[in-house]
């Protein structure tokens, strides 16, 4: 049994819901836990030949549930590295399966919500979704894969732009900027991704598997755990110190975050 996560196979096509909508689809230990089961049964399992990433009630995923990670013992930091074991171990997966896995965002996608989205081979979005860095807010550093594809999806300088400024993002201009790959209308949103994953199921697996690898080595991907292990390190830290004290606290009073220096 799969704690908010659902789990289907219909045919050649898996799909993987994160089904949370009273927490905004995010993700505590559980969830964390049970997303990495899910994405390494449909990775691995050869008669899925393709991979739909999904929330559910119109939300794709928030990122690590601050509520839990606030409530937390022995502290902020070793929540959080609970957590995000999980969701980098899921990443991982997803980089190395040898079929494609599509980010299908309906709504927000924000935080680590926003890196589980970019580490997919697509992202497609309805026209009401929108994207947003958000680590900043609290007072992070960025984790789940979102510092290491940001600059490779979008390059070095609007990468910057989307950590300083942390503007939200709407589908029509996530696709103008080349973070996400295609844009359908929300009413057939579900229809339309289905479509396409049935498009990518009928093709040649093996030879998307192979190309896909081929693509990974030449963007670097090799280097993925390890920039993955660095993001875990120090956005624990940092979420053993002031500022994220202070930005967590903030974030559950809904007040502006007032950070001090280091």
């Amino acid at each position: 049994m799969l704690t908010h996560i659902v789990a289907e196979i219909d045919g050649p096509v898996g799909t993987i819901t994160i089904d949370r909508p009273r927490r905004f689809n995010s993700l505590d230990v559980e969830t964390a836990r049970d997303l990495r089961k899910a994405g390494l049964q449909m990775a691995r399992d050869r008669d899925v030949r393709a991979v739909i990433l999904r929330g559910s009630s119109g939300i794709f995923c928030s990122g690590a549930d601050l509520k839990d990670v606030r409530a937390g013992a022995p502290g902020y930091g070793a929540v959080f590295k609970q957590i995000l074991e999980y969701i980098h171990s899921t990443i991982s997966e997803i980089r190395r399966a040898p079929k494609p896995f599509i980010a299908a965002v309906d709504g927000i996608a924000a935080a680590g919500g926003f890196g589980l989205a970019m580490s997919c081979d697509l992202v497609v979005a309805s026209d009401r979704a929108t994207f947003e860095w958000a680590y900043s807010k609290t007072g992070l550093t960025g984790a789940e894969s979102s510092t290491f594809m940001l600059p490779r999806l979008i390059g070095l300088r609007r990468a910057l732009e989307l950590l300083l400024l942390n503007p939200r993002i709407s589908a029509e201009r996530a696709l103008d900027i080349g973070l996400i790959n295609l844009v359908y209308p929300t009413a057939i949103f579900d229809h339309d991704v289905h479509q396409l994953a049935l498009r990518l199921a009928s093709g040649p697996t093996e030879a998307y598997g192979i190309a896909k690898e081929l693509l990974n080595q030449a963007a670097g991907m090799d280097r993925l755990d390890f920039h993955l292990d660095r993001e875990l390190e120090n956005l624990a830290r940092i979420a053993g110190g002031a500022n994220f004290a202070e930005g967590i606290d903030a974030f559950f009073e809904k007040r502006p975050a007032a950070f001090g220096a280091k």
